[in-house]
């Protein structure tokens, strides 16, 4: 029961079952009560109709009814004495009495006689208002059936009260509900049999596509090819939303571990050349000390303890690590920043920031932001770099402008992108690994706000940190 085609068939054919059942038990409830009350009505009419012609032709002591026609007929007065039945009536149940041996009015057994009443026909009455009905069994003229009885009472003008049973057979609503009955047995079988079909069929079509795109992605995950993509059918529906996000993950994950690749390459590279110098460094020193190159070894060393420190930014930043919620002062944190002193190139900073502008972050990662762009501006400014803090709305903004060449417009986006530096012909002691502005944006993000270059090429380029406030 694991394949969702067989869940879905038995699903499908479970829910049509317990609909047709209830359907079926509510046509079969409604089918009785109307032929029953078919009988009722035909069982009121032939009581009223044999009242009728008590009460205008017939003496209350007659000893049969031959106006029953076929129908159990019975005549009981107030005592629960039989006065008359129908012909034919052998056994009776459910109605007056149970005797089908009318007494004389003296109280004899029925071999005792009256008048016929033809001369002198009885007058009186038939009750208005709906009869009271009864369910019993009636054997006449050798058949024992069941009959709907309906109990009419007619008064007499000499004084007695008499009640008329007359019964309607239910043999016909019995016939009709057991054909049905057994129409539904024999066709709910059949029909659930070709819905869970139909429900199988159509769910295997239906999950055709879903099972083309199981296989490809099972072969992209043996293969380990990441170009591949899974087919996306054309009907537009949910599994073609399915194969369309499968493959934007596909193409998501592809460009991830293109990054990673590069970033690994890059990073061996960047690491390789103070390596490769402090090493070169230190053997000449072994061979010959005198030669040794105390201040360039240490300045290797520490450009290497800082790309390793960069390194293990960005591996903390690419694993989702959260940002601190410390509040941070940005006025002041500019103001600490700057205070440490240049670094490479002595380019006065002026500051301009405004009091009490706030935001929610980590201290040492903001201050790395500011850093590595005071770095950047410092790099490439020709006299001065001004750094400006203010509040907009309900954001801090922080801008850091220089008076250098500015930045291309193409190369905009470009420059936040991890080991790239627009000028390629400076050297890598000068210019750095190219990680100091990918850090820079991908802190900011991290903080959930941005960082974006601007200002006008060939007039200086102008990096604004914009974080929501505090």
């Amino acid at each position: 029961m694991r394949s969702v085609r067989a869940k879905a068939a038995l699903g499908a054919t479970a829910v049509v079952a317990v609909a047709l059942i209830v359907a079926g038990t509510a046509v079969l409830l409604v089918l009785r009560a109307y032929l029953v009350d078919q009988a009722q009505l035909q069982a009121e009419v032939a009581a009223r109709d044999i009242a009728s012609r008590i009460v205008r032709e017939l003496p209350a002591d007659r000893r049969d009814l031959r106006a029953g026609e076929g129908r159990p007929v019975q005549v009981v007065d107030e005592d629960g004495r039989v006065l008359a039945v129908s012909e034919d009536l052998e056994k009776i149940s459910g109605t007056g009495s149970t005797s089908v041996t009318p007494v004389s009015p003296s109280g004899g057994d029925g071999d005792e006689g009256g008048g016929d009443g033809d001369d002198d026909p009885a007058r009186g009455e038939v009750a208005a208002g709906k009869p009271e009905f009864s369910t019993g069994e009636a054997t006449v003229d050798g058949d024992t059936v069941a009959y709907r009885f309906a109990a009419v009472e007619a008064t007499l003008d000499s004084g007695p009260t008499v009640t008329v049973y007359a019964g309607a057979p239910l043999s016909v609503e019995e016939d009709a509900v057991g054909s049905v009955r057994e129409a539904m047995l024999v066709g709910l079988p059949v029909l659930l049999l070709v819905v869970g079909s139909v429900t199988w069929l159509v769910t295997r079509r239906a999950l055709r596509p879903v099972e083309a795109i199981r296989g490809e992605m099972a072969a992209i995950t043996a293969s380990e090819d990441l170009s591949r993509r899974v087919p996306e059918p054309g009907t537009g529906d949910e599994v073609a939303r399915l194969a369309r996000t499968t493959n934007e993950t596909l193409a998501a994950l592809e460009a991830s571990v293109e990054r990673q690749r590069r970033f690994v390459a890059d990073a061996s590279h960047e690491l390789r050349s103070p390596i490769a110098s402090l090493r070169t460094q230190l053997e000449v020193g072994e061979a010959h000390p005198e030669l040794l190159d105390v201040p360039g070894a240490v300045a290797d060393t520490v450009r290497l303890q800082q790309l390793a420190a960069d390194l293990l930014l960005l591996a903390r930043l690419d694993a989702g690590e959260r940002p601190g919620r410390s509040r941070v002062d940005l006025g002041e944190l500019v103001r600490e920043e700057v205070a440490r002193g240049p670094r490479g190139e002595g380019v006065p900073v002026t500051v301009d920031a405004a009091e009490g502008v706030e935001v929610s972050g980590s201290p040492g990662q903001l201050a790395r932001v500011l850093g590595n762009l005071l770095d950047n501006a410092r790099r490439h400014a020709r006299t001065s770099v001004t750094v400006t803090v203010r509040r907009e709305g309900d954001h801090a903004v922080l801008r850091v402008a220089d008076d250098g060449e500015g930045v291309p417009v193409g190369e905009r986006e470009r420059i936040f992108e991890r080991f790239v530096r627009l000028d390629d012909a400076r050297s890598r002691d000068e210019g750095g690994a190219g990680l100091g502005l990918a850090i820079a944006r991908d802190v900011a993000e991290r903080h959930g706000g941005s960082l974006a270059v601007g200002g006008e090429e060939g007039a200086g380029a102008v990096f604004e940190l914009r974080l929501r406030g505090a």
